[in-house]
């Protein structure tokens, strides 16, 4: 009988977090106006939220103590992002949610340095995504839509390496050997 593999899931956290980040970023570059935030919490709740959090779930059942809290942290992350804009944002300031911000950029930042000892393709995500929270923390404490912008566009940028690093890893592990680097 054929051994069983453990899965890896990896691929679904990060392409949760990376379909999701894209959506955010979008708005927050000023591709899309703020009334197009709606199609982003059904992608929070659902695929950055839910799934992240299954993904950092089954990680932690594989062993991966990084994947596990980098998953379910971000999976927390957005269901509560989501949570605060549909039910709780009214009449909340913007310097309340630049230290929300700010918090989860000292998470990050940790992940990061954490990343260090991990592959090339994860430290360029999360090298990509700590200036990311920095600036849209900045630009919400503010008022400085330049920061947001800024923010938005770094997210894009997270957001294409989180998908690649997805891609890379589900091509690879079908293929049976490394197509793409990570």
């Amino acid at each position: 009988m054929a051994e069983k593999k453990a899965i890896n899931p990896a691929p679904l956290g990060l392409s949760g977090f990376a379909l999701t980040t894209w959506l955010l970023s979008m708005v927050n570059a000023g591709w899309f106006p703020g009334a197009d935030v709606p199609m982003v919490l059904a992608a929070a709740f659902a695929f950055g939220g839910t799934a992240q959090f299954v993904a950092g779930v089954a990680e932690g059942f594989v062993g991966n103590g990084f994947g596990f809290v980098a998953f379910c942290g971000y999976g927390a992350f957005w269901w509560s992002f989501a949570l605060f804009v549909d039910f709780f944002a009214k009449g909340v300031g913007g310097p309340f949610v630049g230290w929300y911000l700010l918090l989860w950029g000292v998470f990050t930042t940790y992940l990061w340095i954490a990343t260090w000892k991990k592959g090339r393709a994860l430290m360029l995500v999360f090298t990509a995504l700590v200036p990311t929270f920095y600036l849209l923390a900045a630009g919400a404490m503010t008022g400085n839509s330049g920061l947001t912008v800024f923010g938005g566009y770094l997210g894009l940028i997270t957001a294409a390496l989180a998908f690649y690093l997805a891609g890379a890893e589900v091509i690879n592990e079908s293929w049976g050997r490394v197509v793409l680097p990570v």
